[in-house]
């Protein structure tokens, strides 16, 4: 019996990058962890010491950093695991439910700088230690910069989503950081110590902002919020290119995480075999997967030998 050696070595060099891409995706919501917590750390302890509400805007921003990345990889984590017995359509909504606590919590951390910021314009307090502010806000920059570089190059070997949505929030993190430090050069410069409580109540804006942004993603998936636009056009069209099909009613969608949902009633001729109308499903199925290849769809298809939608209110 011949054995196909390329063919073997072709399967274990893919199981290889398989197992590669998969450690990767793993590791890299760890290193953004830790980089941020150290950077949380340092922030926090010279913002405290030198009274910058732009410094300690952006130690808060850091610390949120930190929970994006623990929560990233959380998702990761519990995105492969199969739905089982208690929970049968799967863990997508555990991705929404953290996501809506943790933006509750930085949108908290932003309100916390904004009265930080309103204290010190009240009592028109000072800054101090403003060179090593300016230190630590540029090691805080070349460490950011590394760390974006490391996501770009795991977001190229795996094509993660979730990996490349903390690449561009890391990215907007150097914007922030930027701010920061140009806000501690003019204030060494110039002394115009009202700047850095503006920059400070930006930042705080900057990051409710993005913590609402947050919350109202994951309320929408806690509420089953249908899926996008495009893609519930590209259902209507596949349905509606179908010959087969004489009409179609209630179709709903909904997604969480990696799980889509569709719903649908299909009417077709009333004489048609059982095994064709049963391929038809199948047939539809395969090509609204084909949507979104990367993701799990559930798909309901109820067959109809006439239009029901009148006696029925979903």
């Amino acid at each position: 019996m011949a054995v196909d050696l390329a063919s073997t070595h072709d399967t274990h060099s893919a199981e290889s990058e398989k197992y590669k891409s998969s450690a990767l995706e793993k590791r890299a919501p760890l290193v953004a962890t830790a980089l941020s917590l150290l950077l949380a750390i340092i922030k926090l302890t010279v913002g405290i010491m030198s009274g910058s509400v732009a410094l300690l805007a952006s130690a808060v921003d850091s610390i949120m950093d930190m929970f994006v990345s623990v929560f990233n990889f959380l998702a990761i984590r519990l995105s492969d695991k199969n739905p089982d017995a208690q929970f049968q359509f799967g863990y997508g909504k555990v991705e929404a439910l953290a996501a809506t606590l943790e933006g509750l919590v930085v949108m908290g951390s932003g309100l916390f700088i904004l009265y930080e910021a309103l204290q010190k314009l009240i009592h028109k307090e000072s800054v101090t230690h403003v060179p090593l502010s300016i230190a630590v806000m540029a090691a805080s920059i070349i460490i950011v910069g590394i760390l974006v570089a490391f996501l770009a190059y795991v977001v190229k070997k795996t094509n993660n989503m979730v990996i490349r949505a903390d690449l561009l929030h890391y990215k907007t993190d150097l914007y922030s950081n930027g701010a920061v430090i140009l806000s501690l050069g003019i204030i060494y410069f110039t002394e115009w110590y009202w700047v850095d409580i503006l920059f400070g109540a930006a930042i705080g804006i900057y990051i409710i902002k993005e913590a609402y942004e947050l919350v109202e993603e994951g309320t929408h998936i806690l509420l089953d919020v249908s899926l996008p636009k495009e893609e519930v056009e590209q259902i209507l069209k596949i349905l509606k290119r179908d010959t087969r099909i004489t009409d179609f009613h209630f179709l709903k969608t909904r997604y969480a995480g990696k799980y889509k949902f569709v719903e649908m009633h299909i009417v077709l001729e009333p004489d048609i075999k059982l095994s064709q109308a049963h391929h038809i499903a199948d047939s539809i199925e395969e090509k609204i997967k084909q949507i979104d290849p990367n993701s799990r769809w559930h798909i309901l298809i109820h067959l109809d030998p006439y239009d029901d939608s009148d006696m029925h209110d979903y």
